[in-house]
């Protein structure tokens, strides 16, 4: 895994006129990854995360210089992304006038178009799973089921009590669990 300068360092060498440029592109190379399946698992469609991660990135590029570090770098590009997700997914309600529940149908087929879709496999279930949950519960659930993120991390990115956080995981995970047991 390749080594990269930590957040300050590039934080340092963005606002330097000379190094702002190659100083953003560390900055994507570190974060892109975690960053894209994160707004993944939220849209499902590979185009509409690659759309929706284009715009974080601009974003970023936009607003980086007025970080003002009360967070840590991470965290912040996570809130931007999360807030992104959630705006790609209400315009795509309002484009198509259905409801939250419509834009759910939509995604769980996007799922299933998948050529590897194999609906009797656990990995496909949990994905079908998650995208029965309501919009908040499947945020919350991604971000602590697949990255990790402590709830005190996820209380600053989604801007929630740790202890709302902590119940939604636990009834999104009983949901899945429901689910999964069932079908």
């Amino acid at each position: 895994m390749k080594e990269f300068p930590n957040d300050k360092e590039i934080l340092n060498s963005f606002n330097d006129p000379d190094t702002k440029e190659q100083a953003f592109t560390t900055l994507i190379k570190k974060y892109q990854e975690k960053t894209y399946w994160h707004i993944r698992r939220m849209v499902v469609d590979h185009d509409d995360a690659n759309d929706v991660m284009q715009n974080v990135f601009i974003k970023i590029w936009n607003h980086l210089g007025s970080f003002r570090e009360q967070s840590q770098l991470f965290t912040w590009i996570y809130r931007i992304a999360t807030n992104e997700c959630l705006s790609f997914i209400e315009k795509q309600k309002k484009r198509n006038a259905t409801s939250l529940n419509d834009v759910a149908q939509n995604l769980e087929n996007k799922i299933k178009a998948d050529k590897g879709f194999d609906a009797n496999k656990l990995e496909w279930k949990l994905q079908l799973a998650i995208q029965q949950l309501p919009e908040k519960q499947r945020i919350v659930f991604n971000l602590r089921y697949f990255d990790e993120m402590p709830y005190e991390e996820m209380s600053r990115v989604l801007e929630t009590s740790e202890g709302a956080l902590k119940a939604s995981y636990y009834h999104a995970a009983k949901k899945i669990e429901d689910f999964i047991l069932n079908h």
